[in-house]
């Protein structure tokens, strides 16, 4: 290939201003330069790229396409660039994370804050993944260690008390349902539930519990955040199922909270991590350290 980035950056400019003396302002060349840097470039590549108008320039069909590559390959660069810069700053590690939403919006967030004070050079990559997925990815190397409610344990990996929760049922303080201390599932499901959004793991994982008791969930609203689940709920929009953990003081003052009479309310969270990773990789063990304080 007889062109650079350079090219490539002169052609998205130009196109984008539609002005060949704007392009190369915009790139700090010279009008000159990037006519001679357009023509080889289309020299190169074999097809016209731009149409030359009285008033500017504007792209043909295969500058369209070429338009649309560029920008991807330029992009895909300054991320690269983006990635690396940490390790030119001092940077001496990275460790890849997965974890539930149930603890990401709890107890994760403080012991990661712990975890960067004692080694702010060390890097935390953390996905948000549905506990079915996560200890197939630790398994298979795509993180280094996984939190997660544990169904049946990988026999390559090794588990690590983290931290325990429950889900419970919020509903509007005026509700029927308020004056019970517990329910069961089933009984929920003559409400009108306020959901978390299609593919978030909490409404999948509900959606299946309904489904395995031959019901449905009666979703009303749907939402992005807890905090709005919570307030949808106490203005008496419907009920609602979410880890206890997530709800703070005045979330709590807000709705009534009630025992959810199932085996599954009781969320016993892991650490799962495969043991040579543990073994090889010190940061992993530093991150694993400050996780298992919060298991004492």
């Amino acid at each position: 290939m007889r062109y650079d980035l350079t090219d490539l950056k002169v052609f998205i400019a130009v196109v984008e201003e539609r002005n060949l003396s704007r392009g190369a302002e915009r790139c700090h060349l010279a009008p000159s330069s990037v006519s001679l840097r357009l023509k080889g470039l289309e020299e190169v590549l074999g097809v016209q790229l731009l149409l030359r108008q009285a008033r500017g320039v504007r792209p043909t069909q295969a500058g369209l396409v070429m338009l649309e590559h560029a920008r991807r390959c330029v992009a895909q660069l300054e991320q690269m660039h983006a990635d690396l810069e940490p390790y030119a700053r001092g940077i001496t590690g990275h460790v890849t994370l997965f974890a539930n939403n149930n603890v990401i919006n709890s107890q994760l967030p403080e012991d990661l804050s712990r975890f960067f004070a004692d080694n702010p050079s060390i890097r935390v990559t953390l996905e948000e993944r549905l506990g079915s997925d996560i200890v197939p990815a630790v398994a298979a190397g795509r993180a280094d260690l996984g939190i997660a409610v544990v169904g049946d344990p990988h026999p390559e990996l090794l588990y690590l008390p983290y931290c325990e929760d429950e889900f419970v049922v919020i509903a509007p303080l005026g509700s029927p349902l308020a004056q019970r201390a517990t329910t069961r599932f089933i009984d929920c499901l003559k409400e009108p539930f306020i959901s978390l959004q299609n593919g978030m793991a909490l409404h999948i994982y509900l959606t299946q519990q309904a489904h395995a008791l031959g019901g449905r969930l009666d979703i009303r609203v749907q939402v992005s955040s807890h905090r709005s689940v919570v307030r949808l709920v106490s203005a008496g929009a419907g009920v609602a199922v979410l880890p206890r953990s997530v709800l703070n003081e005045e979330g709590l003052a807000r709705v009534a909270v009630l025992r959810l009479a199932e085996s599954w309310a009781l969320r016993l969270h892991r650490i799962c991590v495969k043991p040579a990773v543990m073994a090889d990789n010190p940061m992993v063990r530093k991150l694993i350290e400050v996780l298992r304080q919060r298991a004492g």
